[in-house]
């Protein structure tokens, strides 16, 4: 992550800081404390502070991604020379609030879902910022989701744009299946249930219901059942999950329920960073 907040610092000062610069700061030793101000739960304190370290900082972290946090905590201590302290603030404020956010949405989305199916598996999508991935996905995980691909190059999915492209679905699927690697699992995006029916009797490892009601969801799976071929295959239902309809999906006997909505809509958390001199570093 040191190469993405060296490009984020580059965005935010291009040239110098003119503030610090006139104050004749920039030397100076100093200490910054990140302190939460909301509930919350961390995310990406472990993998920010490697970055910082790399940058020179010295950095402790006292609460790890996962772990709840309560306002007055600290969730990072950064000591170094006060002009890279400045110059770093708003973009490591930035960096957590959103990562914090996302944890904390993807928190309350799993708890709602596994109240009424404890086994079920909420993922990520890639609607992720730009140079936002690895974070994104790292904060969905601290909050007890399931990252999904993290790129294109984790793992096979046929969505409709591949099919349009190739001009048949079944022809899609059977092209893939044969040129893939026997370490790439295969998914297959359905928007019907007689696609998903196509899908897993080529013999896909995993069915993307895209779009689709709660009830055609059901009616897919007791297709599949019907056909001897749910047990072979994961079924994911994805597409408009929100909070408010995640627990219907969940209900429906699914085994993977994927959302963005944690990665678009963060749960608003606030942090503060405060700052004190020090006689050395």
């Amino acid at each position: 992550m040191a190469e993405e907040v060296l490009q984020w610092l580059r965005e935010d000062m291009p040239y110098w800081d003119l503030t610090t610069d006139a104050l004749g700061l920039e030397d100076v030793c100093a200490e910054a404390v990140v302190i939460v101000k909301s509930r919350a739960v961390a995310a990406c304190t472990a993998e920010l502070a490697r970055a910082l370290r790399i940058l020179g900082l010295d950095v402790e972290a006292p609460k790890k991604p996962g772990e709840p946090v309560e306002p007055g905590d600290i969730v990072l201590q950064i000591r170094g020379p006060a002009g890279l302290l400045l110059a770093l603030e708003r973009t490591i404020l930035n960096l957590l609030i959103y990562a914090f956010g996302v944890a904390t949405q993807t928190r309350r989305m799993v708890d709602t879902a596994r109240r009424v199916a404890p086994g079920v598996r909420v993922a990520a999508t890639r609607k992720t910022p730009p140079g936002l991935r690895v974070c994104a996905k790292r904060a969905f995980a601290a909050g007890g989701g399931d990252t999904h691909r993290l790129g294109l190059s984790d793992a096979i999915l046929v969505k409709d744009n591949h099919v349009a492209l190739v001009g048949d679905y079944g022809e899609a699927l059977r092209r893939v299946l044969e040129q893939r690697s026997f370490m790439h699992r295969v998914e297959a995006e359905a928007s019907t249930p007689e696609e998903a029916l196509t899908a897993a009797r080529l013999g896909v490892d995993a069915v993307l219901l895209d779009n689709m009601s709660p009830d055609e969801v059901r009616e897919t799976i007791l297709l599949l059942e019907r056909e001897g071929l749910r047990s072979r295959i994961v079924v994911e239902a994805s597409g408009g999950i929100t909070p408010e309809n995640i627990a219907e999906y969940a209900a429906t006997g699914v085994d993977v329920v994927s959302t963005s909505y944690p990665l678009l809509y963060p749960a608003r958390v606030d942090l503060s960073m405060r700052m004190r001199r020090l006689d050395h570093c």
